[in-house]
């Protein structure tokens, strides 16, 4: 492994002015762009892998494994970064402790304002997942120091990791057209997602080519307060409940089903209900919830293995790896 030392003789600095690079403080130090750039590809080319470990642990005589953060949005369930972890735990990488681990929350919309993702100084890559457009249009022109991978978006410049969204609201569609349902409507988290958007244009979408009614289009809060007040305004809305409804998120699809009991709505017999995601307790409602299940376990996995594989330098380009989502039918619908 490469050490500042050498990236300094041959960069022909000394070796302050490459750590001050290497940890971010360049601009501030007022060393000049040119030699900025110069030292951080010498420093790539050389495979150097910043000692993060070991500047946590001080004088710890711990292996120096790289530090990888998971960079998870506030307004994103918690229950899906459980599926993620749970993802990891069983798998190869993880157990024979090649990397640590790192989970950072940061606000939806200001992924700009974070400094170790523009630095590089405190872990050797990270995952982003569920950015919002604003973030995604900052990493399009942003020049950080980190590899990166993208969970659940898409992206011309950084390895992503996703399903086909859009295709998740085409099958949505068929699957209720096959139970012979003609009115249909969609609830919709609040959110500023780019997988949202594409799953909620396939459901229209497939209905329209399908012949059927998109007879609501409602919004709500990404909770499980969020569905069941959603729920609770259609139901006292005047004009008639549709056959079923598509909830693009579990948590909100749960809370509906709390608003349809309260209010006597019959499930499945006067509505029909399908979420999104196969969240632990989509199986335990009553009824049990017909949903979309979202492979976050195998994703994860995915991610890390990208990832580790930009820091150890083994992959170059980015790259797409998909998944497939299915439809678990249970009661709801």
């Amino acid at each position: 492994m490469a050490t500042i030392r050498e990236i300094a003789e041959k960069a022909k600095v000394s070796p302050g002015t490459v750590s001050f690079v290497l940890n971010g403080k360049g601009d501030q130090m007022r060393i000049s762009i040119k030699t900025q750039e110069k030292i951080l590809k010498i420093a790539k080319d050389l495979g150097y892998l910043p000692s993060i470990s070991a500047r946590r642990l001080r004088n710890s005589e711990a292996i120096n494994i790289p530090f990888i953060t998971i960079l998870w949005t506030l307004d994103t369930r918690a229950s899906l970064i459980s599926r993620f972890l749970q993802g990891l735990q069983h798998k190869t990488l993880f157990k024979s402790n090649q990397f640590e681990i790192l989970i950072q929350p940061y606000e939806n919309g200001k992924l700009s304002e974070l400094e170790s993702l523009r630095t590089g100084n405190k872990y050797n890559g990270a995952i982003i997942a569920n950015a919002s457009d604003k973030d995604l249009q900052y990493l399009d022109n942003a020049n950080l120091k980190v590899p990166i991978v993208l969970y659940q978006r898409h992206s011309d410049k950084y390895s992503t990791v996703n399903v086909d969204s859009k295709k998740t609201g085409l099958d949505v569609a068929s699957f209720l057209h096959i139970k012979g349902i003609k009115k249909v409507g969609m609830v919709i988290p609040n959110l500023s997602s780019q997988a949202v958007a594409r799953r909620s244009q396939g459901f229209i979408e497939g209905i329209e080519t399908l012949g059927m009614d998109n007879t609501i289009i409602k919004n709500g809060d990404f909770s499980e307060k969020g569905g069941y007040e959603a729920m609770e305004a259609l139901i006292k809305a005047s004009y008639p409940l549709p056959e079923a409804l598509f909830f693009l998120s579990d948590p909100m699809a749960v809370g509906a089903i709390s608003a349809c009991h309260e209010y006597g709505v019959r499930i499945p017999d006067d509505l029909k209900i399908i979420g999104h995601d196969n969240d632990e307790q989509t199986p335990f409602t009553t009824p049990a919830l017909t949903t979309v299940h979202l492979p976050v376990e195998e994703m994860a996995n995915a991610c890390v293995k990208q990832l580790m594989g930009q820091i150890n330098q083994t992959i170059s380009t980015p790259s797409n790896e998909r998944f497939e989502t299915k439809i678990i039918e249970r009661k709801s619908c």
